[in-house]
């Protein structure tokens, strides 16, 4: 009897130890497997991050350059219909983004209105241009109940693309293109039914119609100023304020500056003082050569954001050549 026994308790002992050893680990073997996960888990965690980070870059400087690219083809529709292109003696500032002699850029933004940028801000006219703005379907010839003969019409407009450097929240800490605008109003026919717009002696088709306020169209007449050049720079402002406010092309440009006048065609002249945006402008032939280039880095940092060597593919450019087609028509 002693001997089944003393078997039974052997073939228990067996069982329990098999038990413990199956169901559980030991704090040593725990650790190990803890440091061993800690070194394959680690570099695959860093090589993850480097891949996210690197795509985000990549898409920071993709962004960058179909914005670059989108912005300079806006702005080579619009100078197509370009009649006159001023350059960089109309558009000369100092230091402060003051202007330093009477001429265009004394007639609009910032200097007029006051309060456009701030005085703290760079707010640098780069390209000013008179041009033939197309409104379509905008006289009416004849209407009835059910149909209606409209004609299409032509103004003449004022641009102007500024490159504004503030510490504007709601814009990056580099640089940004915006786009102003002034526009005749549609004259009426004699004749036909026409309506007065305030400040303007000139009848107009309708109150819809009216010039923008402080539009006033160019001279090619001035007693006293010689030559194209001298009259168009010699435009003023009608006596109404501006109501309209530059409005935003594009952001995150290149704020860089320019330490030499930039390199431009023979027989054109340079305007602008930033990498971001500056333009080379043939007067005679009213044609501009527009330079800009971008800032992913600002997409993707708030400081650091100075254009160099080392970081230049963070720098998108771009670049057109445009002969304006209108032409100058004076009663």
């Amino acid at each position: 009897m002693k001997n089944v026994l003393r078997f039974f308790i052997k073939i228990q002992l067996k069982n329990s130890k098999f038990v413990q050893q199956v169901n559980g680990f030991t704090l040593i073997e725990l650790l190990v497997a803890l440091v061993l996960a800690f070194l394959v888990l680690t570099p695959l965690l860093g090589f993850m991050f480097d891949i996210l980070n690197t795509d985000h870059q990549e898409q920071a400087k993709a962004s960058s350059e179909q914005e670059i690219q989108t912005a300079v083809d806006y702005i080579a529709n619009d100078l197509q219909q370009a009649v006159y292109i001023y350059d960089h003696t109309a558009l000369t500032t100092n230091a402060n983004s003051v202007p330093t002699s009477s001429g265009i850029q004394d007639q609009i933004p910032p200097v007029k209105p006051a309060g456009v940028c701030t005085s703290s801000s760079t707010c640098q006219p780069i390209l000013v241009f008179w041009k033939r703005k197309f409104l379509s379907g905008a006289i009416t010839l004849s209407s009835s109940t059910t149909t209606s003969t409209t004609d299409d019409a032509f103004v003449y407009s004022l641009v102007a693309y500024y490159l504004i450097k503030d510490g504007n929240a709601n814009w990056s800490n580099a640089a940004r293109i915006a786009r102003f605008e002034i526009s005749d109003g549609v004259l009426a026919a004699s004749g036909t039914a026409s309506t007065t717009c305030t400040g303007y002696s000139d009848t107009y088709i309708d109150a819809n119609h009216c010039p923008d306020a402080g539009f006033q169209r160019f001279n090619l007449n001035l007693v006293g100023a010689t030559g194209l050049t001298n009259q168009m720079n010699s435009w003023t402002t009608a006596s109404a304020a501006y109501t309209q406010q530059p409005v935003v092309l594009i952001d995150f440009i290149d704020q860089t500056s320019i330490s030499t006048n930039p390199t431009c065609p023979t027989g054109t002249l340079s305007s602008g003082s930033f990498m971001g945006f500056y333009t080379c402008v043939d007067v005679t032939n009213t044609t501009a050569q527009v330079f800009l280039r971008g800032n992913a880095l600002a997409r993707l940092q708030t400081s650091n954001l100075a254009y160099s060597s080392i970081n230049q593919s963070y720098f998108p450019t771009a670049s057109i050549r445009v002969q304006g087609h209108g032409y100058l028509f004076s009663k």
